[in-house]
């Protein structure tokens, strides 16, 4: 293409400017080095060519040192070398280091220019490879950000489908009134300190949302009773995890937070309901549920004992370490600040001081007001 800019590079004088002479012809422009280390020193300057012509034999810095040190800093222009029949050996080392091609001298002014022409095609290509590819990459990283961003969307869609069901679930039960918003918080309290990451606090805060869902199965003589049950009536009350777990696990969205619903009820040591699940065949989310489950209802009122102490609780979880509660998760609780859960508590109160609306999924944690 007219106006090209070739670095021609070698130690004869005589041979430059015949080089140059061919190349202008074919309206090229020309810059001539008598040495590598001139020829490094242009290139270093900040002239910019489209192409490096370099004889390999040269005192001082021959065509195979310029070739690393011109390739190391500009990777991305052609550079072709030239050489005696002898020296063959030499530029097929050259081309593994990166040269272009190389020309065997003497040659034709046609050799030198379809040589030349070749080179500037090839980079050519590159280039719009390279455009391509970085535009590509573009378009790509937009229809990933949409599809993130519809994701998103979605996702709220669904967390708002399950703020509605807990309402429900609080209003039917009205003893537990706010109940799932507190563990909830408790839970990704725990999670965080814990160091899960956002997606398995998302988990984790869905299931402990939605975890007596299957209440909503349950028949209203038997879950608003005031007296104790009978031994009938608790075995129906105690499907509630199944049930649960039958409503959300089709969901493809909510099938990991259903394993929460399902194993809320399950004891460390095995002792637990539905399944007798024991350590670590209990879900983490659900092992951590059960010291926010357990926390919570210490600590609020209930019609036959007032709300007992932070430390009553601490205590009661600590005794309970190892047999209904999962010994690591206890260790992170009772290192938790004591106000944290008032903190929680209070949180929750002032976003919900009626009818609870719009459930935070990341409530604020230790240290964030």
């Amino acid at each position: 293409m007219p106006n090209d800019r070739i670095l021609v590079v070698d130690d004869e004088e005589t041979i430059r400017e015949i080089v140059s002479s061919m190349l202008s012809g074919a309206h090229f422009q020309t810059r001539q080095a008598g040495s590598g280390i001139e020829a490094l020193a242009i290139l270093e300057s900040g002239e910019e060519f489209d192409l490096v012509l370099s004889d390999l034999m040269m005192a001082e810095m021959d065509g195979i040192a310029l070739l690393e040190r011109a390739k190391e800093r500009y990777p991305d222009m052609p550079i072709v070398m030239v050489t005696a029949v002898h020296d063959i050996q030499v530029a097929l080392q050259a081309l593994r280091n990166g040269a272009y091609d190389y020309l065997l001298k003497p040659f034709e002014r046609e050799q030198l220019l379809a040589t030349v022409r070749r080179a500037m095609e090839n980079r050519r290509l590159k280039r719009e490879n390279d455009a391509y590819r970085t535009n590509l990459e573009a378009l790509v990283a937009a229809r990933t950000q949409q599809w993130k961003t519809a994701l998103s969307d979605l996702e709220k869609s669904y967390d708002i489908t399950l703020e509605a069901l807990g309402d429900a679930l609080d209003l039917k039960d009205a003893e537990t009134y706010g109940h799932t918003r507190r563990v909830t918080a408790f839970a990704i309290a725990m999670a965080r300190k814990m160091g899960l990451s956002k997606e398995e606090i998302n988990v984790i805060a869905r299931g402990a949302f939605l975890h007596d869902i299957g209440k909503m199965a349950i028949r209203d003589d038997i879950l608003r009773k005031p007296g104790k049950l009978t031994a009938e009536e608790m075995a129906i009350m105690m499907e509630h995890c199944y049930l649960g777990y039958k409503i959300i696990s089709r969901i493809p969205f909510l099938a990991e937070a259903a394993e929460i619903v399902y194993a809320h009820q399950e004891h460390y040591d095995g002792s637990g309901y539905p399944r007798g699940l024991k350590g670590d065949e209990i879900p983490l989310g659900a092992r951590i549920f059960a010291i926010a489950d357990t926390l919570d209802a210490m600590r609020s009122d209930r019609p036959y004992r007032d709300a007992q102490s932070i430390q009553a609780v601490r205590k009661e979880i600590e005794t309970w370490s190892g047999r209904q509660f999962d010994p690591q998760v206890v260790k992170v609780f009772l290192e938790m600040p004591d106000n944290i859960w008032e903190d929680l508590r209070n949180d929750i109160n002032d976003q919900n001081p009626s009818f609870p609306k719009g459930i935070t999924w990341r409530p604020r944690a230790e240290g964030e007001r």
